[in-house]
């Protein structure tokens, strides 16, 4: 069990992989793993299998940059999505980031014990929650959004710039943003 505010998120790769010095990214990349030498077959074209791959040495890099404080991909984008959305209700949240509701539950109780959100029942629906990053909520994500945006640089770096908006642009419209 972490020490950490944040519970561990239902997502491929939710812990670090230990053994391997190679990870899946460095593979994908043509890493020591020689993963480029290896015949996938069907799956060399299957959208869900290139997507899992990438998926996992953005989740490898991720949990490298940010080890020391073990935060964990999926958490993080739950405090950046509030941040960006002050008062979005808890199952909203849930449903855009593809949380299960008990889930975000529990994230959202974590966040709230450490003292980085604020929940707040509005008067039209004693049903809703919205929630809200508190002052050191929003100190903690500004405070890591730097090594968050290097992380983010790197993890795409065999990309031309106009390679990664394309790709950017092409998983918006799959996943309907």
């Amino acid at each position: 069990m972490s020490a950490t505010p944040w519970p561990a998120m239902a997502e491929v790769a939710a812990e670090p992989r230990t053994g391997d010095t190679d990870t899946i990214g460095d593979a994908a990349r043509g890493g020591a793993a020689g993963i480029g030498a290896i015949n996938f077959g069907p799956l060399a074209d299957s959208l869900g299998f290139q997507l899992r791959l990438a998926q996992i040495g953005a989740f490898d890099e991720f949990f490298a940059a940010f080890a020391e404080e073990g935060l964990q991909p999926g958490s993080f984008s739950v405090l950046i999505t509030i941040g960006e959305n002050p008062g979005i209700r808890q199952g909203v949240l849930a449903n855009a980031l593809k949380i299960k509701r008990s889930h975000m539950a529990k994230i959202v109780q974590s966040f709230g014990e450490a003292g980085l959100i604020e929940r707040r029942v509005p008067a039209d629906d004693r049903r809703a929650v919205e929630l809200t990053l508190t002052g050191d909520g929003h100190r903690f994500v500004e405070a890591k959004m730097a090594r968050f945006a290097a992380h983010e640089q790197a993890s795409a770096a065999c990309l031309s710039a106009d390679e990664r908006r394309t790709l950017f642009a092409l998983l918006r419209k799959l996943n309907g943003l």
